[in-house]
């Protein structure tokens, strides 16, 4: 059975520091036209590569990839908190099949994700949704990070392995496209941060509060024409976009961590997610874009796109 992808942005400030009503208004039309395109496909399991930002994965256990056989969000940023209906046989047979191939990855019985998973599975399923999936994690803030290739082996070992179920199988990149928020890197933490960063878990409701008015204040600054943050950047973003929409995943090999943050921010390292995806996506032989959006959005400080893809029969 084909294959189905949908490629998206996601922002802690959708809904919160929102842009012009018209823009807005094409976004959340998109998001329906992804969820029709979601709902006619009727998948059967559902595999989301996506980040986390420092709110279920810490530095106390770094992976470069980790797949949940059991997993919880943590509800930040108005998501629902609680465990997710996690497809533990799937899960487990990604897992066997992705080490086979040689790539290391962890497996977590109860992965906690945050917004960078669970609200693109909000947008595309709606709140409390049953539809089982597998979350994969895929690290794009924890420096050092390792080659693009990488990703790409990933993706392709997971796309082989689920093609040979005979299912109809939603691929769910979240992530990217350019965008600087406020996140901190381990090299320039205050000892405060740095413990955060190594272990923080279960943080007080003040502690979380605080976090997200520094987020927000920094997206209204940013809309406001703040220019001490890293621009969006719509000719990096479409150069990716156009990338996967060629088919041509294995260029991305030659994306460098530097070429990145130069390019698109810091958090574009989130575009790992869409990497996996596609390249999960191509191992069936060519595919098509049958959507794409775009919108550089300076309220939620990032260059918002969609994309959604079938496998060719």
């Amino acid at each position: 059975m084909p294959l189905a992808l949908c490629a998206l942005s996601h922002s802690p400030l959708y809904g919160i520091n929102d842009p012009d009503p018209g823009v807005l208004k094409a976004v959340d039309v998109a998001i329906d036209r992804v969820r029709t395109f979601v709902a006619d496909f009727d998948p059967e399991l559902t595999v989301v590569f996506g980040p986390d930002h420092y709110n279920g994965v810490f530095y106390d256990m770094m992976p470069a990839f980790c797949i949940g056989s059991g997993a919880r969000a943590v509800g930040d940023w108005g998501t629902e908190p609680g465990p997710l209906p996690v497809d533990r046989t799937a899960a487990r047979r990604l897992v066997s099949a992705v080490l086979d191939d040689g790539i290391d990855v962890a497996q977590s019985e109860e992965l906690h994700v945050d917004h960078g998973i669970a609200q693109p599975l909000e947008f595309l399923f709606g709140k409390q949704y049953t539809n089982p999936l597998v979350p994969v994690f895929v690290n794009a803030v924890g420096l050092p990070l390792g080659p693009m290739q990488r990703i790409r082996l990933l993706g392709e070992s997971i796309g082989r392995e689920i093609e040979s179920w005979n299912k109809r199988i939603l691929i769910v990149g979240s992530g990217g496209l350019s965008h600087d928020p406020p996140v901190p890197r381990l090299d320039e933490a205050t000892p405060e941060v740095l413990a955060r960063l190594i272990d923080g878990r279960n943080p007080s409701p003040e502690l979380r509060a605080e976090r997200q008015r520094r987020v927000i204040d920094a997206g209204k600054a940013h809309a406001a024409g703040d220019n001490s943050f890293q621009q969006i950047n719509p000719g990096f973003d479409a150069s990716v976009m156009n990338t996967f929409a060629n088919g041509a995943v294995s260029e991305t090999d030659s994306w460098t961590n530097d070429w990145m943050e130069k390019n698109g921010g810091h958090s574009a390292h989130e575009i790992r997610s869409w990497v996996a995806a596609f390249a999960a996506l191509s191992t069936g032989g060519s595919y098509t874009v049958t959507d794409r959006w775009y919108w550089p959005v300076r309220e939620w400080m990032t260059g918002f796109g969609m994309m959604t893809a079938l496998q060719e029969s």
